[in-house]
């Protein structure tokens, strides 16, 4: 199932995106809904909220007073806090209860204002951030759902800044325009990345790169490594139950500033011991984050020539979202290969103009090879004097891996 959060500001129309998902086909969760429904009454967290703000909050029959407890909590984070504490956990039950519920090829929409704030879109194989300036935002407020001017200000303060959700965001609608534009959009976001990486989900089928190398290497794009980091983020977050990672990193060509590269995220995973990857739960823990295994790579080209090659064993994955193409290696922390891609990087960080010579040559080979994969072959001959050159800039330096 792709799991998709949905998120944005109050007023931004994130509801009307996810309602459109919904007639598209996804099971959509709707956080704001799951909310009212465990503070009804007789539900035991609308009793720890009376107890924590007083009988003012609750009305004469027995309800919620909704309008009470927003007047106390948005102005004050404090107490905002503790109602998420109170809430938190009962609303997560009930919509991982709800999300379960959802058909097992499908898509998964979680309608969650908080999805920044409180961390969860590292759960989710999707952040979509739908935007509204808030001026927008503010006049939505007050003309459709009858804030005060002062209310609708504040609880829009009370939430993540646009720049803490674009950080997250793997998708950012605006919402700027007409409800026509935006109902495009959200169409074309699912017939082009929602339902085929459902697909690539359920077939257990990575996403592809172009096999034209000319199409593949790209000039250094800005977004390299803010999409490397959410990648990192939720390796880390589904791997951590199974306590075999020493680290993920963000390596290779796209994590060097200024490198022209394939347009392909590579991304290290050290681990205590290789062996630990066959187990179940580590599995299924990638497979669960969107990752496939390959297997025809098991090991990178050692070096220096005829070093032990078990030092450079590892196992591959790649990535099933069509738009974001991800290269997952699993190394055995301490070993050769490990080492070797997080010294590759910072030397070549640090040392321009070894970056310069590395771009050079991609240059070169792209000339003489027209695919991909006669292109990676061709650059192992360089690999093997790059190797010697950053390892007598770590001994220069001092260098050592983190």
């Amino acid at each position: 199932m792709l799991r998709v959060g949905v998120t944005g500001g109050i007023g931004s129309g994130k509801s009307t995106v996810s309602r459109r998902l919904g007639e598209l086909g996804a099971h959509v969760v709707d956080a704001d809904a799951v909310a009212r429904e465990v503070v009804e009454q007789g539900e035991p967290t609308l009793q720890r909220i009376r107890e924590r703000f007083g009988d003012g909050v609750i009305r004469a029959d027995g309800s919620l007073d909704r309008a009470a407890l927003a007047a106390i909590v948005f102005p004050d984070r404090g107490a905002l806090d503790a109602l998420d504490a109170i809430t938190g956990p009962a609303i997560a039950a009930r919509v991982a209860e709800q999300r379960s519920a959802g058909p097992r090829d499908g898509v998964s929409v979680y309608d969650m204002p908080l999805l920044v704030e409180r961390g969860l879109w590292v759960h989710e194989h999707l952040a979509l951030v739908v935007e509204a300036d808030a001026e927008t935002r503010v006049r939505r407020l007050v003309e459709q759902r009858g804030l005060p001017e002062e209310d609708a200000r504040h609880r829009i303060a009370a939430q993540a800044t646009d720049a803490e959700r674009r950080a997250v965001a793997d998708v950012v609608l605006d919402n700027s325009g007409t409800p026509e534009d935006l109902v495009r959009a959200v169409d074309a976001l699912w017939s082009q990345r929602l339902q085929p990486y459902a697909a690539n989900l359920v077939s257990g089928t990575r996403s592809g790169r172009p096999e034209l190398a000319a199409d593949c290497v790209v000039e250094p794009r800005p977004d390299w490594e803010s999409r490397a980091e959410r990648v990192v983020a939720r390796l880390a977050a589904a791997l951590a139950p199974a306590g075999v990672v020493t680290e993920v990193s963000h390596v290779g060509s796209t994590s060097v500033p200024g490198l022209l590269a394939k347009d392909v995220l590579d991304v290290q995973v050290g681990v205590h011991h290789l062996d630990d990857v066959d187990r179940d739960d580590v599995r299924a823990a990638f497979a669960g984050a969107g990752y496939v295994f390959s297997h025809g790579i098991h090991s990178d080209t050692p070096h220096p020539h005829g070093a032990d090659p078990t030092a450079w064993l590892k196992q591959f994955l790649g990535g099933c979202d069509p738009d974001n193409h991800v290269h997952v290696h699993v190394r055995e922390h301490g070993s050769a290969g490990w080492r070797f891609a997080l010294l590759f990087r910072d030397w070549l960080r640090h040392e321009p103009v070894e970056r310069d010579a590395y771009a050079a040559e991609k240059r070169r080979l792209l000339a003489l090879h027209s695919t991909t994969s006669d292109y990676v072959v061709a650059k192992e001959p360089w690999f093997e004097g790059a190797w010697q050159r950053a390892n007598a800039w770590a001994e220069r330096t001092g260098w050592r891996p983190r």
